[in-house]
């Protein structure tokens, strides 16, 4: 009812009307050729539709049209160059470092090596001091004494990774180096949700004495990781499966049974 007495005894204000947008054919002209050249922006395409068309058109006026009637196809929104290598079986290994504390609270460096491919653990290197060149190759191979090596590593910015003797290691294995995007840590994202999950599914609930100690609590976690837990990264598979490894015995709902893991941290069933 107010809004019917405003309209009809309000001032009428006499605005100008805005200007007219463009017209079918440029719009149609802006989609199609930013359908057909994805990596131009907006200045690129008004020059062109300009240039093309004997007409004057503004940068925004394209950013508008695109933003109201383009719509991405997803090609853009594909996988990261990480991801596309590490799809190549055997291809792509990540590492990582990180520190956890004794019973004792001394602190230990633990370094983890993982198959992007298949998500599978390759092996841990533990050190209980400060952690230099040296030390860092040690580790590194002692991690992957019993599983052969990658063609390609990748690896954050951390200090640690510009020691001399670590790339003269890589060298004399052969291993081309792939370094991630700075101070990004979505950019290497499977090693840091790896770490992550080390940290929340086992570490936070076990003490360990000693550096041995803790080599042989992480090789426990390593086999039930690596054979029993699934990843819905690898569509519910297992990193054994995945890297066709191991496979899985189909249990009967009848018969079967469970089996403890990490000192019974963790049961899954399995077939009897």
């Amino acid at each position: 009812m107010r809004k019917k007495y405003r309209d009809l005894f309000s001032v009428k204000s006499k605005c100008k009307p805005g200007p007219k947008g463009p017209g079918k054919e440029v719009i149609q002209a802006i989609l199609e050729f930013k359908k057909r050249n994805p990596r131009c922006g907006c200045p690129r395409i008004s020059e062109q539709i300009s240039a093309t068309f004997g007409i004057e058109i503004d940068k925004d006026i394209v950013r508008r049209v695109l933003a109201k009637y383009f719509k991405p196809t997803g090609t853009g929104d594909g996988p990261s160059w990480l991801t596309f290598l590490g799809h190549s079986k055997d291809s792509l290994w990540s590492i990582d470092l990180f520190r956890t504390e004794s019973i004792n609270l001394k602190t230990h460096w633990v370094l983890v090596v993982m198959d992007q491919y298949s998500r599978r653990i390759i092996g841990f290197g533990v050190q209980a001091i400060a952690v230099d060149g040296p030390a860092l190759c040690r580790m590194f191979n002692e991690a992957i004494a019993c599983s052969g090596i990658p063609k390609r590593l990748s690896y954050d910015h951390d200090p640690l990774f510009k020691y001399l003797q670590w790339k003269a290691n890589l060298r004399i294995l052969d291993i081309e180096s792939i370094r991630t995007v700075p101070y990004v840590p979505s950019s290497h994202p499977f090693i840091e949700r790896k770490v992550g999950s080390i940290r929340r599914e086992y570490l936070d609930h076990v003490f360990y004495w000693n550096g041995v100690d803790l080599e042989r609590k992480l090789e426990e976690f390593k086999g039930y990781f690596n054979g029993d837990r699934v990843h819905a990264g690898i569509l519910g598979s297992t990193p054994n499966k995945r890297a066709e490894v191991a496979k899985i015995e189909i249990a009967n709902f009848a018969n079967y049974k469970w089996r403890l893991q990490c000192n019974g941290l963790f049961e899954m069933p399995m077939a009897a």
